[in-house]
Parts: structure tokens; C-alpha cells; sequence
């Protein structure tokens, strides 16, 4: 979802921000009619200019609707009531996923190994031990 390689940008324009989260950017534009948090900095000539905290909304926008399915009044009404807590437990999700992904290549490395492996360890242990 999220490409954060450019994390010292202080703006990102719409191009970059739809980019990240491979959206149109007139989904953005949408997205920004429909909730009243999200409200990227217009520049000269009325070029959207989005900062670290508008695109950290529209992470959350893109979770609630396109990841959990929530329909647009649902999630407006969410990050209207109780942004907080629907945050926290976006990170605590996100958190997650990123433990269950060094989980995953953890358990593709343990698979790799061979009987061979194993073997080796084993001689190698017998003969660190005194005795």
C-alpha cells in the first residue's frame, strides 16, 4: 500500500500521494469533499500540497473504506466521532501485518533449512560442549 521512501518531503503532490496508495487522484479529490480532516494546503494556482499529517489521514481514509469496506457516511462518521481511538487501532493493525510479514519470512527461512543444516548444527554444538 504505502511507499514511505520519501519521508524528508515536507509536501508530496497529488500525483505522488495517489502513487502511494495506487488510487486515481480524483478518488483524492473526492475523498477530500467527503471528509472534512482531510485538507491538503492549496499553493499558487490552486496546486494541492499535501503534508506528512494529510496523507497520515488519508491512510486511514484508505483503510476504513477500501481495506475494511466501509461505505463513505460509515467512515466519515467514524473518524468524526472517535478519530483517536479508530487511529490506534489502525497502527495496532498495521503493526500486525508487519509482524505477521517477519513471521512469514522467518518461517521461509526455517523451511529452507536441510537435514544437512541440522546435522551440522548438531556436530557443532557437540563440540563446543566440555566433556
Amino acid at each position: 500500500m504505502l511507499n514511505t521512501d520519501k519521508e524528508l518531503k515536507l509536501y508530496y503532490s497529488i500525483s505522488e500521494v495517489a502513487r502511494m496508495f495506487d488510487v486515481n487522484e480524483s478518488l483524492l479529490r473526492f475523498w477530500e469533499k467527503e471528509f472534512p480532516q482531510l485538507r491538503p494546503k492549496k499553493g499558487g494556482r490552486g496546486i494541492r500540497q499535501y503534508r506528512k499529517e494529510d496523507i497520515e489521514t488519508v491512510k486511514l481514509i484508505y483503510h476504513l473504506v477500501k481495506e475494511r469496506g466501509m461505505t463513505l457516511p460509515g467512515a466519515r462518521q467514524r473518524m468524526k466521532d472517535n478519530k483517536e481511538a479508530t487511529l490506534r487501532n489502525f497502527e495496532i493493525v498495521e503493526r500486525l501485518k508487519s509482524i505477521r510479514e517477519e513471521l512469514i519470512g522467518m518461517k521461509e527461512s526455517l523451511d529452507a533449512f536441510t537435514y544437512e543444516d541440522v546435522e551440522a548444527l548438531k556436530e557443532n554444538l557437540m563440540k563446543e560442549q566440555p566433556g
